[in-house]
Parts: C-alpha cells; structure tokens; sequence
C-alpha cells in the first residue's frame, strides 16, 4: 500500500512574506530566505512543486558580514569580452547595488534547474524600508 502524498501545484496559492534584514547576518538571511521559498516548513512539503511563497527583503543595505568580509570577500562577473573580468569588495558592490548580494547569496543556495529559476522570481529585495507590495498584506517573517 502506498501512502505517498503526491502534491499538485495548484492546490497551494502561496503566502506573501516580508523580511527586515537590518542587522542580519547575510548567510544566516539567505539559508532561511530559501527554505520559505522551497516550502521546508509547509508540512505538505514536495520537493518538485513551487509553493508560490513570495518573500519581500527590505533594508537589504543594512545586512551585515562578519570577521573582515567587508574587504576580503569578493564578487565575480564577467563581460564576455576578452579581459572582461570584474572584480568587486562586498563593500563596493553594497554601496553600488545593495540588494544584489543578498539575491546572489539566495541564488546559490535555492535548487538548480528550472525550479530554481521560478522559485528565484519569487523574491524581491529592496534596499530601503519601502516596498511596492503594501497591498498584499506580508506577513511579517521574524528570523
């Protein structure tokens, strides 16, 4: 006899989910960002169905690192081009786009696939504390 819950996407509708991140510790903030995001603490869980859970991270400037991170740690990317290489201190690229760190640190840890991009639109990070999505009435996610 088989007792498997198999989930369809459809029957969740998803929650709406905001974040401060003021005073986080960054990889603290991005390991339980996506855990909301996959559905770990739904206890219909199904590792192949998007929950539709949406996370609103505002103050996204204010993260912070710990040890000398500010200075040691580095971003990558690339042109394409020949000698394209960009380097960046993570004080350098806070201070140019703050919310991209905390979007490259969640980036990494949801799934890869086809999933994981869908699963990665999901989240909106903004750098001060005023958001777009007021109308949805998140719910405040205390970490």
């Amino acid at each position: 006899m088989n007792k498997t819950i198999i989930r369809e996407g459809k029957i969740n509708l998803g929650k709406w989910f905001i974040i401060d991140a003021t005073d986080k510790n960054l990889g603290r903030l991005a390991s339980e960002t996506a855990k909301t995001l996959v559905g770990k603490y739904d206890p219909l869980y199904a590792p192949n169905v998007n929950p539709k859970n949406i996370i609103v991270i505002i103050n996204a400037d204010k993260i912070r690192v710990t040890g000398n991170k500010k200075f040691d740690k580095f971003y990558y990317r690339h042109s394409g081009q020949v000698g394209g290489l960009t380097i960046e201190t993570f004080n350098e690229l806070q201070s140019r786009l703050p919310g991209r760190i905390l979007e490259k640190a969640v980036k990494g840890i949801l799934p890869k696939g086809p999933l994981g991009r869908e699963l990665f639109n999901n989240l909106k990070v903004y750098a001060g504390s005023s958001h777009p999505h007021e109308a949805q009435n998140p719910v405040a996610l205390v970490m």
